[in-house]
């Protein structure tokens, strides 16, 4: 990346200003994941400015991207080509960066089938608290010497630095699709899952809500066509299934949506991570299921310590998404281990603490 470049110019300059006061700064692309995470504190640090396709390779199946790029305008150029982000990076609303996609470190529906977007992560440019740039990784599969930090800055909310730049290893879009639903209560939908999931299926997403089953092939055209013929189910219309998946995706739909009236009756949406086959969750609320089980939303109004010893006794942990109060923490609490090791990485790269104070954890 060109370390004369205007806009990244001006990022180092504001950075050095914000550390020699100590102030802080808000990292702002396109401002759609703001309501993720804790508070967001300090003057804005943009980054949209740092746009554009800096080099793809599509027999690599590479891509390196500026930051501030629009998530749609590079799915657009990979469609092209007939590639794609297999993870399904949610849109929340237009606007959505590539690098608010890697500090969110957010997936969607396919993410039980494919990997996250830290597995889809080769490189990183990126400027640390110290007015550094520095570049971590590089566009080949194996390029790791000692510690992975482009993986590391995945999902971290902007609080180790500014992402500039990011190579992802893309794939080919699937060459066919098909998506069943089934009838079917919690029991014995995870049941299925957990049955399907030792078997060699192209089964690339699930979903479960209010008694539906919705399950999503991809693959060879043959490979789809088997797992139909033995799985059953009733054939969703390819656009409605398009709409459909897309909706969750970008959570878009009535169980993701919450009112402000909503959140001031205390109305909660929280993620829990559990192990696939996880018996179900007991909580009052609503409930929707995904990733083969491993991904257990819930819309409930029970206090946060009962959400995450819900989690805890189910053997994952509870992220808050959507809340009105987060007195209680967005994450759930770490280790005294692990939260000295959180420290002494903010230490190395943003030892000032300008960076994002308090997104991901409070003493950070």
């Amino acid at each position: 990346m060109d370390q004369g470049d205007p806009v990244l110019v001006r990022l180092v300059d504001q950075v050095n200003h914000a550390r020699s006061h100590r102030s802080p700064l808000d990292i702002r692309g396109g401002g759609t994941k703001a309501f993720y995470g804790g508070p967001r504190k300090g003057e804005p640090l943009d980054v949209s400015g740092l746009s554009g396709i800096s080099s793809y390779e599509p027999t690599e199946l590479v891509v390196t991207v500026r930051a501030g790029s629009l998530l749609c305008e590079l799915e657009a150029a990979l469609d092209e080509q007939g590639q794609c982000l297999p993870f399904e990076p949610p849109r929340f609303s237009p606007g959505g960066t590539v690098g608010g996609m890697v500090a969110a470190g957010l997936s969607g529906p396919a993410r039980a089938s494919v990997g996250t977007v830290r597995d889809h992560v080769l490189g990183v440019t990126m400027l640390n608290g110290r007015g550094e740039v520095l570049t971590f990784g590089g566009q080949v599969a194996k390029n790791v010497a000692g510690y992975d930090v482009s993986r590391l800055v995945v999902g971290s909310l902007g609080i180790l630095g500014v992402i500039c730049e990011v190579s992802l290893k893309v794939l080919p879009m699937h060459r066919a699709t098909a998506t069943l639903c089934f009838d079917w209560d919690e029991n014995q939908a995870l049941e299925q899952l957990n049955l399907w999931a030792s078997q060699p299926l192209a089964m690339n997403a699930s979903a479960w809500h209010d008694g539906r089953l919705h399950v999503r092939l991809a693959g060879a055209a043959a490979a789809v066509n088997a797992a139909c013929d033995k799985l059953g189910g009733a054939a969703v219309a390819p656009d409605a299934a398009l709409s459909w998946w897309r909706s969750l995706r970008d959570q878009s739909g009535d169980f993701f949506s919450l009112s402000d009236t909503d959140l001031a009756r205390g109305d909660c949406l929280w993620r829990l991570s559990v192990p696939a086959t996880a018996a179900p969750v007991r909580l009052p609320g609503r409930q929707f299921i995904e990733w083969h089980g491993a991904e257990r939303w819930w819309r409930t109004t029970v206090e946060p310590r009962e959400v995450r010893a819900a989690a805890a006794l189910a053997g994952g942990h509870a992220t808050l998404i959507r809340g009105a109060d987060r007195s209680a923490g967005v994450f759930t609490p770490l280790s005294d281990v692990l939260m000295r090791i959180h420290h002494e990485l903010k230490q190395a790269f943003d030892p000032e603490c300008v960076f994002n104070p308090g997104r991901m954890y409070a003493e950070l």
